[in-house]
């Protein structure tokens, strides 16, 4: 088999090996990368495998349970690791929080806040763009982190959604 029915074949049978990459990890992100790294490692040997389908499942396999166990060590070592491991979700699930905690705010510090700390322009450049005081863009900034550490700290249960004012209202 030449590098013609390589690209061919991958054609054809993508679609199952990302299902079956996507059962062995549980996760599509996952499955992606595991389908590719075992294709690349398959390309080079192409014209030697005689049934790629079972070599290329067998190459998912045997690289997931590598994964797994190299994980298993870190997770039983007796030294904790040397960075925390941290939940995948929870930075989507802060970053959510704090753009629904933004929209609380009122528009002028909320656009201080966004320019100052996420934009990372300075306190002249904001005055630039808002076209207030440097006074207001200090004061806006302090009120409007002091306001999202607050409401940041309450219980989520306690939180409001933002209202939204219609016309005529």
């Amino acid at each position: 088999m030449e590098i013609e029915g390589f690209a061919q074949f991958v054609a054809v049978r993508y679609a199952e090996l990302a299902r079956t990459a996507y059962l062995l990890t549980g996760s599509p992100h996952a499955a992606e990368d595991l389908v590719q790294s075992c294709l690349l490692k398959v390309m080079a040997r192409w014209e030697e495998v005689d049934d790629p389908m079972a070599y290329l499942r067998r190459a998912m396999v045997n690289q997931r349970i590598s994964l797994w166990r190299r994980l298993q060590r870190e997770l039983l070592s007796a030294r904790p690791p040397d960075t925390v491991a941290s939940d995948p979700t929870g930075g989507l699930a802060d970053r959510t929080t704090l753009v629904a905690e933004l929209a609380r705010l009122p528009k002028q510090m909320r656009a201080v806040l966004v320019l100052r700390y996420f934009d990372d322009l300075s306190e002249a450049e904001t005055v630039g763009v808002l076209g207030c005081s440097v006074g207001s863009v200090k004061s806006q900034a302090s009120r409007g982190v002091a306001r999202l550490r607050a409401l940041l700290s309450e219980p989520a249960e306690t939180l409001e959604t933002p209202k939204v004012r219609r016309s005529g209202q």
